[in-house]
């Protein structure tokens, strides 16, 4: 892997940064060579992992290719043992000067509120070479509500083309790395393009971060097929987001109203590649928190966390408002019949998708240069600290 080629010649490398960015020489700080990471196996396991993006105008194909395989992406990482809980944060950047510095979107299990966001960002701005990596950076450690405890594995991936600007009066990355290090917080690094200038921080930054540094082409470098099955997930993928039955106060009401609202944007906004994705990770147990969101009726009655004859009329969905006891009772039983099976029919076209994707991969010699699989290898190494593992090999 790119990354242990580099990490052989680390030591000329640290030097040439010294060289190159006088200002680390009084402010490199080594953290720990294990991140301080907290496994208590009596909570849910959790995965926070915040994307730091350069959304300057020469980015243009990167921004399309992670619209494109967030949900692989995410599929990825839940398909851990034990299952996480996932979330992810994005802080998009550029530089002083353009139409924002940076931008934050927090640590979210409502993936498709997050993907909603990512899909309003647009390259633009840049143009003098340095961005405000340092303020990005800050941010992803600052700003974000990282888990503070039980079985977590934190990560910030650090995407982008061109070197940080050392030269504006802020904190800087050895120092911020540093700060990442004491909350346990993984940072790796992933270099679009070949610009010189940009590999020698993004090294400096994996190795203080107990991270991967990985280049890939301009636009990413991803996996990316159709195949025969992406129409029919998605359509089945479309009728399993309509089994969902909101119900509580009106506020939480408003929440999940908010929450449609982003699936609406998700699902006329997205390929039908990209949606095939989607219905794969939601019918996933990966995905169950994403797909549910929160108060949501026909699992919170199949579980047998509520009681239908408990909850308030004014309560429940406007669906269920008009029907007898006994025709809610049936209508929610309908409902769970109908998800069970949808997960059932995407689960193993997903199977027959992710087969056919595999022999073209095998075709075409693997895949091992790959944005996803150098993804996969770099999450797979470092999350077994936190006591997940790994074994499926990546999702495209």
């Amino acid at each position: 892997m790119k990354s242990k080629i580099l990490g052989m010649a680390l030591f000329a490398i640290t030097l040439a940064v010294v060289a190159y960015y006088p200002h680390l020489q009084a402010k490199t700080i080594v953290p720990d060579a294990t991140p301080n990471i907290a496994i208590d196996t009596g909570q849910t396991p959790k995965i926070d992992v915040v994307f730091v993006l350069d959304t300057t105008g020469s980015m243009g194909g990167l921004i399309q290719t992670a619209k494109e395989k967030i949900w692989a992406i995410a599929s990825t990482m839940a398909s851990a043992q034990p299952t996480p809980e996932l979330r992810i944060g994005l802080v998009a950047y550029r530089d002083r000067g353009d139409a924002y510095v940076t931008r934050v979107v927090d640590l979210s299990d409502d993936l498709d509120s997050v993907y909603a966001t990512l899909m309003d960002f647009q390259a633009d701005g840049g143009g003098d070479g340095p961005e405000a990596v340092n303020k990005a950076l800050y941010d992803a450690v600052h700003e974000m509500s990282w888990s503070s405890d039980g079985q977590v594995y934190r990560s910030i991936f650090l995407v982008g083309d061109a070197p940080p600007h050392m030269d504006y009066n802020e904190v800087q990355y050895a120092d911020i790395v540093a700060a990442a290090a004491q909350k346990g917080i993984v940072v790796n690094t992933i270099q679009c393009g070949e610009m010189a200038a940009t590999a020698l921080p993004w090294t400096q930054i994996a190795s203080l971060g107990n991270g991967s540094f990985f280049q890939v082409e301009q636009a990413g470098g991803a996996v990316a097929y159709s195949t025969p099955y992406d129409v029919e997930i998605a359509e089945l993928s479309a009728k399993l987001d309509e089994t969902r039955l909101y119900y509580g106060s009106k506020a939480e009401r408003e929440r999940m109203d908010a929450k449609m609202a982003a699936t609406e944007i998700v699902v006329t906004g997205s390929s039908v590649e990209s949606l095939a994705r989607r219905g794969a990770f939601n019918a996933s147990e990966g995905g169950r928190k994403n797909m549910l969101g929160e108060q949501e009726l026909v699992a919170a009655v199949t579980d047998g966390a509520v009681k239908l004859e408990d909850i308030e009329r004014d309560q429940l969905p406007e669906a269920l408002k008009p029907m007898a006891p006994e025709e809610q009772e049936a209508f929610v039983q309908s409902l769970a019949e109908d998800r069970a099976e949808l997960k059932r029919k995407i689960r193993q076209l997903a199977k027959d998708r992710n087969e056919f994707i595999a022999s073209k991969v095998a075709a075409e010699g693997g895949a091992e240069d790959s944005l996803d699989y150098q993804f996969y290898e770099a999450v797979k190494e470092q999350a077994e600290v936190a006591g997940f593992e790994y074994s499926d090999g990546p999702a495209y």
